[in-house]
């Protein structure tokens, strides 16, 4: 019977594309002629030739037809070729087909570990971590134990899949079944505990080792480079050549990333350097390393080197690289060339899409990533979270919140998961909208995802709580970071001072400095700027002096801007002119107006108008200068002066951008316009204004006449008074602050 399926089994299989060594024809020309051949050969004779055009094959439809045959000759009972069926299958990524040849494999085949290792083989190779590890279980429960194939693969699948107590008890399994010594195995339980982050225990793993190999090595170096811990993987390197093996061009790749990865860019150079020098060759993943470094240190002429060098050693194909050359390009706003790259890529994933709407992001250019992102949506790849976050960024820096929230509407539409990125972006427009309602809404989001434990999360949300006016549930979202950075504490602090409570700025400084934290010039700009606004003079000048003395930080224009602007507030105008005189650097436009804003407070004309001159030099395109010293001119009565100096901003093109508050109220967000009084029902809100000025009136409080301030872009009409004074032609429209 099986000499009459060797005879039939040509002239079915249809694979004339294929060819087959003549040994195997004249093997089964012999079984052809001779009748007398034992049935084993026989059979065995039919397994060689399956598992010969198995690996031969080179479409899917081949392999089905094969198949076929298969089940047609019984062949389908051989554990061998049930696993080759379940490889091919998985080799043209057909994982489904993989799973129903395992499946339907007869009962016999499961005590044999080549089938248990090509499927565990092919559902990790296309990510299916967690498909594998119940296949593993499911391998145990039958009684069947691993090999030395085995338990790498459900090793690796353990720690991909990120469940420790997993691959702890799969680690148990290594040492029951014998396999502590097994080289293979103890490197994939070093790559295991890296991606955990458990290098200590790695370690200890390492040290108990009799042999190891390069890829040990490796997986140590790599491992120290993943936990961002440079230091154990120069010391792994070391240890390396002292015990006389040459570190080969993947050692040097993870020593580069561990470098890159703790952000000690010059290091990474200077390794690169020597790897270069040393001979090794140089590879692709070593080459985005360096790239993605030069990124980092805004060289950008070094960036154009090592392009250079991906051109002329044919790294250009390389995917991760040329995504590496547009991060760079794109963070040194070459755009054009970032554009360049990612028009001539014939193969684009995910990541190109990201890197090129990162780089028009991070330019400042919303427009152009949101046109892009648009792109990406209509294509054949999906936009992920890091496309929405990097639009979502985008906008809210240029100041543009209200389409940051409109965005992240859409992206909780498409049920895409956010992550802490995403939520520090989105908190930020909140707060420069004053969305204190939406704010809340998402922090209760926050906690629903259990992010609230994340410092980036919550140094966003203590900065929009500051930013819009709810200072105690900044102080609870404080209070309940366990692991605080410097940024943490310089929004707190900046939040104290931004409500006026500069002794409690004060307070936070001192525990932040108790509790080991150094502060930076943020930090210094910060507490400058809260005793600025409590009036806390003597305080700030220790501050300022403290500083320079204590902390060794140089003071920079911004810290000069603050401790001038609290001096002249505080009448101290000669000491701020003084101040202004020494400062090492050029003073900027920001130092000057501080002072004028001084001048104009104390009516001071002399010091005005010699500051005012120095701003105007500066060409400023600000009209905030020429405002305050034509206040300063109609506070003293010199209202020609204060005319010409509007008239001058005017003639510049200059136009003050009108004044606006908003409050929200029952989810609708009300503004108040300068000038504008137009706004459909606020009439109610106006009138009541117009009473209050009139208690205000019969109870004393009188408006001070003398100083009406107004826009530069209306028009002006000047007439001369009984008292010779200028004065204006009609009265001004109420204004409104909501505080």
């Amino acid at each position: 019977m099986v000499l009459g399926y060797l005879i039939s089994v040509p002239s079915h299989l249809h694979l004339p594309k294929l060819s087959f060594p003549s040994i195997f024809s004249r093997r089964i020309s012999g079984s052809l002629l001779h009748r007398t051949q034992n049935y084993s050969n026989a059979h065995n004779e039919l397994l060689d030739f399956f598992d010969h055009f198995l690996r031969q094959i080179a479409i899917t439809r081949q392999c089905q037809q094969l198949h076929a045959q298969i089940l047609l000759t019984g062949s389908c009972h051989s554990a061998f070729l049930a696993a080759r069926l379940v490889s091919t299958y998985s080799r043209f990524g057909f994982l489904d087909d993989a799973r129903k040849a395992f499946e339907t494999a007869p009962v016999e085949c499961f005590s044999n570990l080549l089938l248990w290792n090509s499927i565990l083989r092919a559902n990790v190779t296309y990510g299916e971590y967690a498909e594998a590890i119940r296949i593993y279980i499911r391998m145990r429960k039958l009684g069947v134990g691993g090999d030395g194939f085995t338990f790498p693969l459900v090793i690796r699948a353990c720690a991909l899949f990120g469940d420790s107590r997993l691959c702890r008890n799969v680690h148990t399994h290594v040492f029951e079944m014998g396999f502590q010594c097994h080289l293979h195995v103890v490197n994939e339980l070093l790559v295991m505990y890296g991606k955990l982050g458990v290098m200590g225990d790695a370690r200890k793993l390492f040290d108990r080792m009799l042999v190891r190999s390069h890829i040990t090595w490796n997986a140590m170096v790599s491992g120290y480079a993943l936990n961002y811990n440079c230091d154990g993987a120069f010391e792994m390197f070391f240890m390396m050549e002292l015990e006389g093996l040459e570190p080969n061009a993947v050692t040097w790749t993870s020593l580069l990333s561990s470098h890159a990865r703790c952000g000690l860019h010059l290091e990474t150079l200077r390794f690169y350097g020597e790897m270069r020098r040393k001979g090794i060759d140089t590879t692709a993943e070593a080459l985005a390393v360096v790239v993605s470094v030069c990124a980092d240190l805004r060289a950008l002429d070094m960036g154009e080197m090592i392009h250079g060098y991906v051109i002329k050693g044919g790294f250009e194909n390389y995917l991760f690289v040329k995504n590496s050359l547009i991060c760079m390009y794109g963070k040194h706003g070459a755009i054009r060339d970032a554009e360049s790259l990612f028009s001539e890529m014939e193969l684009k994933n995910i990541v190109s899409w990201n890197a090129l709407i990162s780089s028009y992001a991070e330019s400042g250019l919303g427009d152009e990533a949101f046109v892009v992102f648009s792109e990406l949506e209509n294509s054949m790849v999906r936009p992920n979270v890091i496309s929405w976050s990097a639009v979502i960024g985008g906008f809210v820096t240029k100041g543009r919140g209200k389409e940051a929230l409109e965005l992240f509407q859409q992206m909780q539409l498409a049920k895409v998961s956010v992550n802490s990125i995403t939520i520090s972006s989105i908190l930020s427009g909140c707060a420069e909208l004053s969305a204190l309602g939406l704010g809340r809404e998402i922090h209760g989001h926050v906690i629903r995802a259990m992010m609230n434990r994340n410092m980036l999360v919550g140094n966003g949300l203590i900065n929009m709580y500051t930013k819009c006016g709810s200072l105690n549930e900044a102080l609870l979202v404080f209070e309940k970071i366990d692991v605080r950075d410097l940024v943490t504490w310089n929004l707190m602090i900046a939040g104290y001072g931004m409500h006026g409570l500069g002794n409690n700025a004060l307070k936070t400084f001192e525990q932040m400095v108790k509790a080991g934290y150094r502060p930076d010039g943020i930090t210094f700009i910060s507490i400058l700027s809260a005793c600025n606004h409590a009036g806390l003079v003597a305080e700030g000048r220790n501050l300022f002096n403290q500083m320079i003395r204590e902390f060794g930080i140089e003071p920079q224009v911004e810290h000069y801007a603050c401790i001038v602007d609290l001096l002249g507030r505080a009448s101290f105008l000669q000491e701020a002119s003084d101040m202004v005189r020494s400062m090492p650097m050029e003073p900027n436009a920001y130092v000057w107006v501080a002072l004028l804003n001084s001048c104009r407070m104390w009516k001071n004309t002399d010091v005005a108008e010699e500051t005012a001159s120095r701003v105007f030099s500066l060409d400023s395109e600000t009209t905030g200068s020429y405002m305050l010293l034509s206040n300063i001119y109609a506070a003293t009565g010199r209202w020609e002066d204060s005319a010409r100096v509007r008239v001058s901003a005017k003639t510049r093109g200059l136009k003050k951008v009108p004044g606006q508050s908003w409050i929200e109220v029952k989810k609708k967000v009300h503004v108040f316009s300068a000038c504008n009084t137009c706004e459909i029902g606020m009439e109610d809100v106006y009138n009541i204004l117009r009473h209050l000025g009139l208690h205000m009136e019969i109870e004393g409080y009188l408006p001070y006449k003398r100083f009406m301030p107004r826009d530069v872009g209306e028009d002006i009409n000047w007439e001369r008074g009984i008292e010779g004074e200028l004065s204006l032609t009609k009265p001004l429209e109420p204004k409104i602050v909501i505080l």
